[in-house]
């Protein structure tokens, strides 16, 4: 064989310069027209097909205005009936953000990503039908014959829809598949050589039915449209191998980054004629391939194959999009990483090195001279943070007593209300508070004046909340950038970039750290900032904020050159200092943030008892010395629980805060069923949302809630943080939470 081609998977979508962004919060707030959003839209494909140019193959439909499985909803018609009488953007944003007039569609992770899609509300009254012409418009615009356009596949579609498990949606296969066939025709009639359709449920345990619905699901698909490269990515196919190339399509693709134990077996399984794609290239990561392990790995196999292409493990939807940007990063460490666009750039490299063109000796070379610089790098080691982790004994993970213990402590210490009020802990990051942390990091601010400025914002968010009622008080975090990277500052074996952002939801796109070495605890993180809002807080307490050792782990880009155990226990260890001084200065409730506890769950069921196990155990190593009076809370959000409710009562905190507002509290059936013991702070509005929520709207929120929790164990608080609302909303919203709850209470009284 004497060539082989390079493609991709999906780009990030949110522009160099978050284009997107800005063109999105521009256009809900009516600063920015329509047509304005759409010609970003139309110039961020421009820019990103030029930058794939040199592929083989790249993938088109890849851009979406919010979510991709919101975009195939739309294309389905799977449009829910409180916004029909919307239309075009105004009602996909709806159905995405809410509005005045309806709730937002729930919300919840893509697989086992830091990505959030919107789930599809299908239902017995669904009707599938196609309703837009994204996709078409989009390979159109494109004019050329790499582009390839990208679905999301029938029953990876319909498990996503089930995913909250109200409904089995896999029922509606039989009505979609046809609504799928008129797709694949239509994309060939615009002549469309190759589909791209994801099917990433491949990587999970399937079940008999998911199972029998795929087989079905490609048989009725085969003669339909354009040649079919089925993809999976997020791990190895496992048992589900021989199922996934029995499926009569024309290419095949695995993560062979994840799975790269079953090159050999997929090469023995591919049907004789097809294509078969190995994801070598990291796309969820940020470090430089190995080019001789992947040389390793394909010069075996190409010389098997008629039809061998190369490419990402997944979409780089994932990856930050270009280091060019990266001006102040350390020259060796930013040697050592990749990112969208130089991940374009090693597909290119690995392609001149595998078809045996001469003179590219260079390019293999200076690949090894940079993995070893990483190899060797002295701060890369700590020998003293190893040997703390390993000298940890089984007394460092438990709580000197019991939560039942515990309890009655904290009820005396606290003497809180039924139904004690708080919040989850951010609140709004203004304009003039980032302005004026951009000008201090600029140096064009001095230090004394920044932390006067912060110091009066603690103040005012502080005696806000006393104003509004609340009943346990957080100081805002207006001196923190990001959850995750303030902490990372404060730790060695973290390292910072300016430009590398990722979409997490919608508008929403998060900057994570690169953790490259082994990490600790350079100094106290928060413990000034609590106490000086413990100052103005009265005879209130004050809740001190941390983000929990597996959030900081699965939020930052991770070194690969350890394991995610070494390192959340790594991270645990930094927490604990941290916590314990704060229990020291005098705060007496902790938040410990674990948002990302059930996102990085394995997807293949025998890997969850292991990494439940040491994640657990990381929570546990940062909050279990303090006093039995002190109170640890934590929080997640966006999930699915029913997996990891064993796990979360193992976390052994006092309080824990999810969300469940856009489940309409459904989401705590697995808490009364699993008679979980401690207390809870269910979510009683969407913050997501631009709406405001009514005092009756809340109020039924919390009697829901009552339904499933004893009462006494019920805390009330948003279902997230404030960080990214406007004040006046946040403040209506607070006082409308505590107006529902000192009805909910009344009614209480007139019961008893």
């Amino acid at each position: 064989m004497d060539s082989i081609k390079i493609h991709s998977l999906g780009f990030p979508r949110i522009g160099a310069n978050r284009e997107l962004k800005k063109a999105q919060e521009g256009y809900w707030k009516k600063l920015v027209t329509q047509e304005d959003l759409i010609a970003t839209g139309k110039d961020i494909r421009k820019k990103n097909r030029k930058l794939q140019q040199d592929l083989d193959f790249y993938a088109v439909n890849d851009f979406s205005f919010y979510d991709q499985v919101l975009d195939m909803s739309f294309l389905l018609g799977v449009i829910p009936e409180r916004v029909i009488e919307k239309s075009g953007l105004d009602q996909y944003f709806s159905v995405a953000r809410g509005s005045s007039c309806s709730c937002a569609s729930e919300m919840t992770k893509w697989f086992d990503t830091n990505y959030h899609y919107i789930v599809p509300e299908v239902n017995e009254q669904t009707e599938f039908k196609l309703s837009s012409t994204k996709v078409f418009d989009e390979y159109l615009e494109a004019e050329s014959s790499k582009a390839r356009p990208v679905i999301i596949g029938p029953v990876t579609y319909l498990t996503l829809a089930s995913q909250q498990g109200k409904y089995d949606a896999l029922a509606h296969l039989l009505q979609l598949l046809p609504v799928y066939a008129e797709i694949l025709e239509k994309l060939a009639d615009l002549g469309a050589e190759w589909v791209q359709i994801d099917e990433p449920i491949f990587s999970t345990d399937l079940s008999n039915e998911q199972k029998r619905a795929l087989s079905h699901s490609y048989v009725y698909l085969r003669d339909k449209g354009p040649k079919k490269l089925l993809t999976n990515y997020f791990g190895e196919l496992g048992e589900n191998l021989e199922l996934f190339f029995n499926l009569p399509v024309d290419g095949y693709h695995i993560d062979a980054v994840e799975g790269v134990g079953e090159v050999g077996e997929a090469v023995n399984k591919l049907p004789q004629g097809a294509v078969l794609s190995l994801g070598v290239v990291d796309g969820r990561n940020v470090w430089r391939s190995d080019y001789q392990k992947i040389i390793d790995l394909v010069k075996p196999v190409k010389g098997l194959l008629g039809n061998l292409w190369l490419a990402p493990s997944c979409s780089l939807l994932h990856s930050p999009q270009t280091l060019v940007s990266e001006s102040k990063l350390d020259p060796e460490i930013k040697s050592w990483l990749a990112f969208a666009e130089e991940k374009v750039d090693e597909l290119k490299d690995l392609k001149k090195l595998l078809t045996g063109k001469l003179g590219n000796d260079h390019i293999l070379f200076e690949n090894q001279q940079i993995l070893k610089s990483r190899l060797q790098h002295k701060s890369v080691v700590d020998e003293k943070v190893r040997a703390r982790v390993v000298s940890l004994l089984p007394t460092d993970f438990i709580r000197s007593e019991a939560y039942s213990s515990r309890s009655v402590q904290q009820k005396e210490k606290f003497k809180l209300p039924l139904l004690p009020t708080t919040t989850i802990g951010s609140f709004p990051q203004t304009k003039e508070v980032r302005a004026q942390r951009a000008s201090y990091k600029k140096g064009n601010l001095k230090q004394e004046q920044y932390v006067d400025f912060l110091v009066n914002e603690v103040k005012q968010t502080v005696e806000l909340q006393k104003e509004i009622g609340l009943d346990v008080l957080v100081h805002g975090e207006p001196e923190r950038n990001d959850m995750v990277e303030y902490f990372g500052e404060f730790l060695n074996g973290y390292v910072f970039t300016e430009n590398a952002w990722v979409q997490s939801y919608g508008s929403r796109c998060v900057k994570p750290p690169i953790i490259y070495g082994d990490v600790s605890r350079k100094q106290a993180m928060t413990v000034t900032w609590s106490q000086i809002a413990q100052q103005f807080a009265d005879t209130k307490p004050m809740k001190g904020m941390l983000t929990g050792p597996i959030t900081m782990l699965k939020w930052s880009f991770v070194r690969d050159d350890l394991g995610s155990k070494d390192v959340a226990l790594q991270i645990g260890l930094a927490l604990r200092e941290e916590v314990l001084d704060l229990e020291e200065a005098g705060i007496a409730m902790i938040q410990v943030d674990e948002p990302a506890i059930r996102e990085a769950l394995p997807l293949k069921n025998s890997q969850k008892e292991s990494y439940l196990k040491w994640a657990v155990d990381s929570f546990r190593l940062s909050t279990a010395a303090v006093k039995s009076s002190t109170q640890i809370h934590t929080h997640m959000c966006y999930s699915d629980f029913n997996e990891i409710i064993d796990a979360i009562a193992a976390l052994d905190a006092d309080v824990i805060s999810v969300e469940t507002s856009r489940s309409q509290q459904s989401l705590l059936e697995v808490f009364e069923r699993f008679r979980y013991p401690n207390e809870i702070g269910p979510g009683v509005y969407d913050i997501h949302s631009p709406r405001v929520p009514s005092v009756d709207e809340i109020s039924e929120n919390i009697r829901a809630a009552c339904k499933y929790i004893d009462i006494e164990r019920v805390w009330v608080n948003p279902d997230c943080g404030l960080k990214t609302r406007d004040w006046p909303e946040t403040k209506l919203a607070l006082e409308n939470m505590v107006t529902a709850v000192k009805l909910v209470r009344e009614e209480l009284l007139v019961l008893a």
